[in-house]
């Protein structure tokens, strides 16, 4: 995938220390640096064995599912597909951010950022490798990227303004990998991707936060046009999330009708709960931005990415 921008570099000659947060955050950083090589990579992955008893909620969900009819494997099968198909994007979403947070350090105005982004790269390039190794070692079929991810990382990289490069990634992307990280230890089945999210969930944290200290208070002081954009952005980001946890390619994979299997996906509570549960980190980052106004709260209840209960408390 070629992406082509121009991109404005910034330099700056005051190398005093201010203290900021952003230093702070760089000073954890560096305190917070891991090596693939302390994962211990001898953990067995059975993929495709069968997998214990799920909630009754989402055994209910599969009684629903159009994978019913096939009995009780399928079910375990999907379950093993679809940890596959969100270790894979998240290795193709880690390499984006490996380059963005490249693009930060030419673009942000002041140093202290310009380090952290810096670490974040760092961070960034150890996530793709351990990902990839996961994917190369461990699982027998890893997915290509899934075309919403695609257009939303063409998306973001193809502007040449740092603030919609920073609020894309950093708080679209990070901030809902951050959340799937952390409900790991539910979601996937064996222990060696359950220690390796752990790990890349902490630097995620870290990312979330200097997406929300480099970006909170700058909408307040654009134009009323300006700030739309960066709604009608958020929301365009949404809609791909949203279609992104249609599992498309999962049910192509598995042979399942596609309109049955979005449709599933689409409606199911279940699927709901879980888009609604990850997405709840994104609606709390653009909060604290200023971005989470009339419009976009409307768009995403819209999109059901939002709980009725969250939108009201707001």
């Amino acid at each position: 995938m070629l992406v082509q921008t121009v991109v404005d570099t910034r330099l700056g000659w005051d190398y005093d220390p201010t203290g900021s947060r952003v230093r702070t955050l760089y000073e954890r950083a560096k305190e917070g640096q891991w090596k693939v090589e302390d994962i211990d990579w001898t953990l067995d992955v059975p993929f495709g064995a069968p997998l214990p008893d799920d909630s009754a909620f989402a055994m209910s969900a599969f009684a629903a599912s159009p994978l019913a009819k096939r009995g009780r494997p399928a079910w375990d099968e999907f379950r093993w597909e679809l940890q596959s198909w969100m270790v894979s994007q998240f290795l193709h979403g880690e390499q984006a951010a490996m380059v963005v947070s490249a693009r930060l350090v030419e673009t942000m105005k002041d140093l202290e950022s310009k380090f952290y982004a810096t670490t974040q790269a760092v961070d960034e390039a150890r996530h793709v490798e351990v990902f990839s190794r996961y994917l190369r070692e461990k699982v027998p079929d890893p997915y290509p990227v899934c075309d919403p991810l695609r257009l939303m990382l063409e998306s973001i990289l193809s502007d040449s303004r740092w603030d919609v490069v920073a609020l894309g990634m950093q708080i679209m992307v990070e901030a809902l990998a951050m959340a799937a990280f952390r409900l790991a230890n539910n979601t996937f089945h064996d222990e060696l991707i359950k220690s390796i999210t752990a790990m890349v969930g902490r630097d995620e944290a870290r990312h979330v936060s200097f997406g929300v200290l480099s970006l909170a208070g700058i909408y307040d002081e654009m134009t009323s046009a300006e700030r739309a954009e960066r709604e009608e952005l958020v929301l365009e980001s949404a809609s791909l999330i949203r279609r992104r946890f249609l599992l498309e390619d999962i049910w192509e994979r598995m042979d399942v009708n596609r309109a049955e299997g979005v449709e599933f996906a689409a409606y199911n509570d279940l699927m709901v709960a879980y888009r609604q549960t990850i997405f709840s980190r994104v609606g709390h980052s653009l909060g604290q931005i200023g971005l989470l106004g009339p419009n976009v709260r409307k768009g995403l209840h819209q999109l059901d990415l939002m709980r009725y209960s969250e939108e009201t408390k707001r």
